[in-house]
């Protein structure tokens, strides 16, 4: 998947970082976006579900607690709506003028989330992510990998969580499954331990990323020759 999948014209790449809630991609997406600017790579940061306007106002709906009678067919199609609109707004005119693209979370989270937590089906999902992606797909995904229960544990901890996070260790049992099954089938997602030391966690992120561009830089030239 990945490169193949690319509408003709793209230039950049598109990285994402997926786990369960408490993980820690914010803070490793923000670090790696850092590191990258430092080296002079032209990045762009972004996050699911949000982004542009629309999608951000999207964002709040489907976060906000006092909606607890929504059905798991909306909840789905909300995160759709938001992903169609910040594909065709954000990331891949971003794409197209060579940025490299940093999103927390992207299509994979409704699989996990969606399709296994709220058993929906991993492969509707999929075919519906589709559609709202354009048919592009990352490049490269971190899951940062953490326990059900720390999920529980970091969010209380944290501050008071939204409608997703309030959910039973049940559901977050389900979603890890989705992202553990997802982490077997597909060569772009490289599972991370997200237990471990920010600084250990981020040194394996930047050695990753490092090597993966430098094998594309590598196929580029050999293309031109």
């Amino acid at each position: 998947m990945g490169e193949d999948k690319f509408n003709s014209g793209m230039k950049g790449y598109l990285i994402t970082f997926e786990g369960l809630d408490g993980c820690g991609k914010s803070t490793q997406a923000s670090l790696l976006c850092s590191y990258l600017k430092r080296k002079g790579i032209p990045v762009l940061m972004t996050r699911e579900p949000g982004g542009p306007p629309i999608s951000e106002r999207i964002r709040e709906i489907i976060l906000d607690r006092s909606h607890p009678e929504m059905t798991k067919p909306t909840e789905l199609f909300l995160y759709l709506a938001s992903r169609s609109q910040h594909v065709a707004q954000v990331v891949k005119p971003a794409l197209k003028k060579g940025f490299l693209v940093i999103s927390e979370r992207f299509a994979d989270s409704s699989v996990a989330y969606q399709g296994y937590g709220r058993g929906i089906g991993p492969e509707v999902v999929k075919n519906l992510n589709r559609l709202a992606t354009q048919g592009i797909s990352p490049h490269l995904t971190f899951v940062l990998d953490i326990s059900p229960q720390m999920v529980l544990e970091r969010v209380e901890g944290c501050r008071s969580p939204d409608r997703l996070e309030s959910q039973d260790l049940d559901f977050f049992i389900k979603v890890r499954e989705g992202y553990l099954s997802l982490a077997r089938e597909e060569n772009r997602i490289r599972l991370i331990d997200g237990k471990r030391k920010i600084e250990e966690v981020e040194k394996e992120i930047k050695d990753t990323v490092n090597i993966f561009l430098k094998d594309r830089l590598e196929k580029g030239k050999n293309n031109e020759k």
